[in-house]
């Protein structure tokens, strides 16, 4: 006789088989093939309370593998989620909460948006290396507020991708024992076997990474599967890979083992032998009996119990630490302590200036202490980046409560990490590198943005003024690529109070990463007395100093070249040109203020504009006007001294003054 787990693991097979059917869109075959590995986490192994998804030492679960999100959305269905037999239905449909991959914010459950392979993998680090740091700080003799576990289920496809290298091998250097990874092994890509391209023993890998691995041989063997996470659990200092060997495409006659069953649907047909095959009604589709339901559902309601000893135990904990657990709620509930930017720091003029990246670090370090939860590092730039908290500690393996972290040279997984480390509440993570490489961090930038989550992304040497480095080093396209991405501010600042303020605005910021764009070399600061204040950064562009009487032309810049334009008007005053500027450091703050302030700054009679900035000119125009121009970039760098190279250019005054006195014209 059927037994009822087994009656509900070939349920989520013919659920899977439907709703990809009914969409005519989809991946069946993984979560026909993973549906016991499913019922092992949600049965028997995961801490999770359906009634409050986001209750603090949850389990976390990522299914890297996102395109087996019918295996998701399937059990939180099942064990009582707010997920109905009908979202099932309008799989991949407009609207709808069952989205064609997992999508963070869209469904209850949904720890990480995935799909993109690799990224979940690697997101998963950074939720580890988060619950590794608030029980270091959080923590205390007989109560274990946080000793929650990251589960994941990733494919060969996640496998292949680089990005999960890089994460594997920084996991196993950490050792993150909360990291529990099933690799989803059946064989089967898009283009047919995994022999085609990929023939590496996946064991041995992550054995020299420093992972504890084990192997499953039959991935319906629902025993075995328990006791190798049994045996995960227990190995707190490694984190663990569990090889299952998965039929993909299970209880499909002809379609098992075969890519016909990874990207598409089974087709009519063969979805009513499967359900003759696995003892169902071939006449009905989204079959669940109410045995089944019940069974999971009262798998769920466990949880509401686990969640009030959890609360009784906080409650203690409150009476015992009172500050430490009034700081957790504080910066949980996602507000920030009194006082956090009182001691931010403000520059005096000084034409010789400084690096914006030297005042990032000097901003950091100023709300470091208040901001215990600021964590992050760089991805081995950090003397470059200036990104070290110096009166904290370092992550290692030895050392879980550590403030700065040593990425290594691995930008693509730093970027992931910090989207794991983020979804974690209070947290702010920031991870630097130079400008150009960004280029390895697009995915995860993208995602952040995607799932509206604020990690920090600081990328200094911003432009051809990097210098001897020369054309691979020296940023052009990426600014514009970075502004192009929806949600992701971008912020330039124009010198060492900008930069403080810079912080100040990402800190407060609601809804979306923050990329910072530094400089390498030393910027003028700007006189405040003089000048208007750099707290007006926060509108993303404002007039920094006015003509006298109406203006007849707009200069407008960000970062190093604000400067120039600076002086410009100085040199155009004394033609008897008035001439207004604008320091624009962030297009999509601008972007959010209201008309009158928008006109109030650039407003529409003044159609002489000139915008200045080290980077492609696209975009510009939208600011400048038809009859204005931009000053910019439309080709690679060259070897040389910084200064020489901007020069070059058409970075100087005598050019910034020379194309203004030809809009004039």
């Amino acid at each position: 006789m059927e037994s009822i787990e087994q009656r509900g693991i070939n349920t989520v097979r013919v659920l899977s088989a439907d709703a990809v059917q009914k969409a005519n869109s989809g991946h069946p075959g993984t979560p026909m093939g993973l549906a016991p590995v499913g019922d092992v986490l949600w049965t028997k192994v995961m801490n999770y309370n359906p009634n409050d998804p986001l209750w603090p030492n949850r389990d976390r679960f990522v299914l890297s593998a996102g395109h087996a999100c019918m295996l998701q959305y399937s059990y939180l269905y099942l064990t009582g989620y707010e997920v109905s037999l009908d979202d099932l239905k309008n799989f991949r449909q407009l609207h709808s909460k069952t989205a064609g991959h997992p999508e963070y914010g869209l469904l209850p459950g949904i720890e990480v948006t995935t799909g993109p392979l690799g990224q979940g993998f690697a997101n998963g680090v950074g939720m580890a290396i988060a619950q590794q740091y608030l029980a270091s700080r959080y923590n205390k003799p007989g109560f274990d507020l946080f000793d929650y576990k990251i589960y994941a289920i990733c494919s060969d496809g996640d496998l292949m991708e680089g990005v999960s290298a890089e994460a594997a091998s920084l996991a196993g250097h950490l050792k993150l024992g909360n990291l529990i990874y099933l690799y989803d092994d059946n064989k089967i890509t898009i283009e047919g076997d995994t022999s085609l391209a990929f023939t590496e023993d996946v064991t041995e890998r992550f054995q020299a990474y420093g992972w504890h691995v084990q192997s499953v041989a039959d991935g319906n063997d629902t025993e075995a599967i328990h006791a190798a996470i049994i045996n995960a659990q227990n190995d707190s200092h490694r984190p663990s890979l569990i090889k299952v060997r998965t039929h993909i495409g299970f209880g499909s006659p002809n379609k098992v083992d075969t890519a016909a069953a990874h990207g598409s649907p089974l087709g009519k047909d063969e979805v009513r032998l499967v359900k003759e095959n696995l003892g169902f009604d071939p006449d009905k589709s989204f079959e669940v009996s109410d045995e089944v339901l019940d069974f999971y559902r009262t798998k769920g309601n466990a949880g509401v119990k686990k969640e009030e000893d959890w609360k009784d135990l906080f409650v203690k904990y409150k009476e015992k630490y009172p500050s430490e657990a009034a700081e957790y709620e504080l910066l949980s509930d996602g507000k920030l302590p009194e006082g956090w930017k009182d001691n931010l720091p403000v520059f005096k003029p000084d034409a010789k200036g400084l690096a914006t990246r030297k005042a990032s670090g000097k901003a950091l370090n100023a709300i470091a202490d208040k901001l215990p939860l600021l964590i992050g590092g760089s991805a081995d730039l950090s003397p470059s980046t200036d990104t070290v908290l110096d009166a904290f500690e370092s992550f290692t393996d030895e050392n879980h409560g550590g403030r700065n972290f040593h990425f290594g040279i691995r930008e693509h997984a730093m970027g992931s990490i910090l989207n794991g480390m983020a979804l974690t509440k209070g947290f702010i993570p920031y991870g630097a590198t130079f400008l150009i490489f960004s280029d390895y961090m697009r995915p995860p930038v993208r995602l952040a943005a995607i799932m509206k989550i604020k990690p920090v992304f600081i990328f200094t040497h911003d432009s051809i003024a990097v210098g001897e480095d020369g054309t691979t080093h020296q940023p052009v396209e990426q600014l514009i690529g970075l502004r192009s991405v929806p949600g992701l501010t971008v912020i330039r600042p124009a010198d060492p109070n900008e930069t403080v303020q810079a912080w100040r605005t990402t800190i407060e910021h609601k809804g979306g990463p923050v990329a910072i764009i530094l400089t390498r070399q030393n910027l003028p600061i700007i006189d405040q007395d003089n000048y208007a204040k750099a707290d007006n950064l926060d509108k993303g562009a404002y007039i920094l100093s006015d003509c006298e009487g109406e203006p007849q032309l707009i200069l407008m810049a960000s970062g190093s070249e604000v400067h120039l334009v600076l002086e410009a008007q100085e040199k155009l005053k004394e033609e008897s040109i008035n001439a207004r500027v604008v320091s624009f450091p962030s297009w999509e703050l601008f972007e959010a203020q209201n008309n009158e302030y928008k006109e109030k700054v650039l407003p529409k009679k003044v159609r002489a504009r000139l915008a200045v900035e080290a980077g492609s000119p696209i975009g510009w125009h939208k600011f400048v006007t038809d009859d204005g121009d931009v000053i910019g970039i439309t080709k690679f760098g060259e070897s040389a001294p910084g200064e020489e190279v901007m020069k070059e250019y058409g970075f100087s005054v005598e050019n910034v003054v020379a194309k203004a006195k030809a809009l004039l014209q």
